[in-house]
């Protein structure tokens, strides 16, 4: 008997197969024509066990989008993983956020630019959610490069990242006439020349 055919397979939760349909219909066909019944009956499962789950069409949708959103920054954090220090960990995470948000084939901007109102109401809580989550992100990377001596001891690291998150958010999405966020190096000269001084200075 092989090690392949030993290794005992964990079959997937039940939110796991309706996350999986949910995402494979959102492909197919949008967040609009995408039915609970059909979800239930892509994942193999009663309407039942998908009521138990996901109360409403924007609850299942919106745990769609964050899964995906979770997936992303997962491989966001490899790519970011690979750098020491901070200033360019920042100037990527930027062309990270734009290669994201700037791909027509990309589900989330797909549902995003088709499908704008739908897409808010069933992401509401993830919009809301937004600057903190990508703060909690960024949150360990404000950590060691103040330890590397990157950022001045006399900040609140919480406040930092929270800024970080804002200010990431504000270049990747944000059109201006000084800086292009797809150059990388203008991007980085931005970086050096503002923000880390801001946290190289005692507060």
């Amino acid at each position: 008997m092989t090690e392949a055919s030993t290794t005992p397979q964990v079959a997937p939760t039940a939110a796991s197969r309706l996350l999986d349909a949910t995402e494979k219909l959102l492909a197919d066909k949008g967040i609009r024509a995408t039915t609970m019944q059909e979800v239930a009956e892509t994942a193999g499962l009663s309407r039942a066990w998908l009521y138990r789950h996901f109360p409403d069409k924007p609850s299942l949708i919106g745990a769609a989008i964050v899964r995906l959103n979770e997936t992303f920054w997962s491989d966001a954090q490899a790519q970011l993983d690979q750098i020491e220090d901070f200033d360019r960990q920042l100037a990527v995470g930027v062309r990270i956020g734009r290669g994201a948000y700037d791909d027509p084939g990309a589900l989330l901007i797909r549902l995003r630019t088709t499908e704008p109102e739908e897409f808010a109401a069933c992401a509401g809580a993830g919009v809301a959610g937004l600057v903190p989550d990508l703060a909690t992100f960024w949150r360990p990377y404000v950590d060691a490069a103040a330890a590397r001596g990157e950022i001045h001891p006399g900040h609140d690291l919480a406040e930092v990242a929270e800024w970080v998150a804002r200010l990431l958010i504000s270049l990747g999405t944000v059109p201006g006439d000084t800086v292009n966020p797809d150059d990388h190096d203008a991007v980085l000269t931005q970086i050096r020349r503002y923000l880390m001084p801001a946290l190289r200075t005692e507060p």
